[in-house]
């Protein structure tokens, strides 16, 4: 059994399944995405593995144990970063930090451990309602983990963070579970997933579409990889005979060249020093995501 065990799990509004069906497993010490676009069903199935729904049908297991009922005896266990971050008023940094550790009967030291272990030990007096977005985001997930729990619950940690505040959360959350913590993290940023967590389940329409690792179903998706070189000395017709060129052709970047031979090819441009300007892209969980959930615009 592992630290989270979900079968046939379905929550109903009406005639509308917002959960449809949904069965996997999340490993003790694993890092596990839930990814979809908005509406897809990722917080609605975080919630009910924490106990906060009571789900229609089906069944889920919180470390051995059923969450719903609200079982007073996992929250301990567990800590849960919810999508838009609260904290109580006119409390600053340390105050907050200390108010969750009393709560757990943990010490303020530790408190303030995780106060500098998020990089706020210089923000402690300053009132949460005025931290920046990625601040308050660091406070809401050491006020989460202040009581050391043995999974942790993460709803779009980054959402609305500028691009430096992302990076900067990123590194503290490829850490969490490096001493055995089991993370279950839900977002709708592919780069995120793939630089943070073990496996995956993309989501759409409350339905698990696709479930591996990053690198499993990248492979899986068999895209080819493009080749484009800024400057090329070659025509359009002299690229696509190069041996493993699938397609040339000219774009705005430049002479860009598809194939599911990379190394031919750069062999190939390298005898013929056309590696100037040159860069590669291969297939990323984005292009699995959008092959799986479609390209339509999601109001």
């Amino acid at each position: 059994m592992g630290a989270v065990d979900v079968a046939e799990l379905v929550m109903a509004y009406g005639d509308f399944r917002a959960v449809d069906g949904i069965s996997f497993e999340v490993g003790e010490g694993e890092f596990f995405g839930i990814l979809g676009p908005n509406g897809a069903g990722k917080t609605t199935t975080l919630e009910l593995i924490e106990g906060l729904r009571k789900p229609a049908s089906g069944s889920v297991r919180l470390l051995g144990e059923v969450p719903w009922p609200r079982n007073s005896g996992l929250l301990p266990r567990i800590g849960v970063q919810l999508q838009a971050s609260a904290f109580f008023e006119r409390l600053d940094a340390r105050e907050q930090i200390h108010t969750f550790a009393s709560m757990y009967g943990v010490s303020t030291a530790r408190g303030d451990e995780w106060l500098e272990r998020v990089g706020l030990t210089e923000k402690a007096g300053v009132a949460a309602e005025k931290l920046s977005g990625g601040q308050a985001q660091r406070l809401a997930i050491a006020c989460a983990l202040v009581h050391d729990p043995e999974v942790v619950f993460l709803d779009e940690p980054t959402a609305a963070l500028d691009p430096q505040a992302r990076r900067n959360l990123w590194d503290l959350l490829s850490g969490l579970n490096d001493d055995g913590r089991t993370v279950i993290l839900t977002t709708h940023y592919m780069d995120e997933a793939e630089v943070l967590c073990d496996r995956v389940a993309i989501m759409d329409h409350g339905k698990i579409l696709k479930l591996g690792s990053p690198a499993e179903l990248i492979r899986g998706l068999d895209a080819p990889v493009r080749i484009t070189i800024a400057d090329a000395q070659l025509s359009v017709a002299e690229a696509g005979r190069i041996a493993g060129v699938d397609d040339a052709s000219e774009e705005a970047a430049g002479l860009v060249l598809t194939t599911r031979r990379p190394a031919d090819v750069l062999t190939a441009l390298a005898g013929g020093d056309q590696l100037d300007g040159l860069q590669v892209k291969a297939a990323t969980l984005e292009d699995v995501f959008l092959d799986v959930t479609g390209r339509e615009y999601r109001a």
